[in-house]
């Protein structure tokens, strides 16, 4: 049997009766990071062997582990926090079980996009988790683009050192008006969460930089408004010219009107700008 067994994110009381008793009983213990998970083997006198199985050696390990559960041993993989698998290592090794023919069982436990989720104060009814966000800006921003239509409520890993820089193009692409959660250091001494526009959360960031392992959650994007459907680019785009005329500039324009409609500020600032470029000299 292939375990894969949830951890604590942070308080090492976070871990269920089952888990302890799985990480007891298995042949062998793959850890993201052997050091890291001592702690939590040492705090609850668990000596099972251990092995390292990273994001750098999950492919060379993978076999030895499948050659070892053929052989009737079981196996448990542990990640450096919270459940394997999301956004950690293990999605390799447990599709490479599947595909052998093996039995793989969940030990469930923290997992820190629902403990996040749950403190937010967003809707949970329908969410997406999206993991970390690309760390180059024209990524980022493209990747945030394609998001700016989602209706659920999202969640995203960020390192402290780039939150300023994320909830800034969050802000750009998905409005300064928008509700969002920062969650940082879950379950730890120095557990934080802080609510508020996109706005608030940037300021408050930028002019402070976090520190710890950070949760933001965002909510989803607000049903079209009446008289603009989101779909409705080119109507959209007359809208920008109008402001235009008005004496606001074409960038702000766009998001205002992607706002107001559910649009892509995108398409419409591009629609926007080619109805500019037609317009007779």
């Amino acid at each position: 049997m292939l375990y894969v067994v949830a951890t604590p994110i942070g308080n090492l009381e976070d871990v269920s009766p089952r888990a302890l008793r799985v990480l007891r009983e298995v042949a062998v213990i793959a850890c993201e990071d052997t050091r890291h998970s001592a702690r939590l083997l040492s705090a609850h006198s668990i000596h099972t062997p251990t092995l390292s199985y990273f994001e750098h050696n999950e492919e060379r390990r993978t076999p030895a582990l499948i050659e070892r559960l053929r052989a009737g041993e079981s196996v448990a993989i542990i990640t450096d926090a919270g459940t394997p698998a999301i956004s950690d290592p293990g999605y390799r090794l447990v599709r490479a079980a599947h595909a052998a023919g093996l039995r793989v069982a969940a030990v469930p436990g923290p997992s820190a996009v629902v403990a996040a989720l749950s403190i937010a104060g967003l809707p949970t009814d329908r969410f997406t988790f999206e993991g970390f966000v690309p760390q180059r800006d024209g990524a980022r921003r493209h990747a945030l683009e394609a998001l700016a239509r989602e209706p659920r409520t999202m969640v995203f890993f960020e390192a402290a050192r780039r939150l300023a820089a994320t909830l800034a193009a969050m802000e750009t692409t998905f409005g300064p008006a928008r509700e969002a959660a920062v969650v940082r250091e879950i379950t730890k001494t120095f557990e934080e969460s802080v609510r508020g526009t996109l706005a608030e959360l940037h300021a408050r960031f930028a002019a402070a930089e976090a520190r710890g392992e950070i949760v933001i959650v965002v909510a989803g994007a607000p049903a079209p408004a009446d008289g603009l459907g989101a779909a409705d680019v080119e109507a959209g785009a007359i809208t920008v010219e109008a402001l235009c005329d008005a004496g606001v500039s074409l960038k702000d324009a766009s998001a205002a009107v992607a706002k107001l409609t559910g649009a892509s500020r995108r398409e419409v600032y591009q629609r926007a700008l080619a109805r500019r470029r037609e317009r007779p000299e």
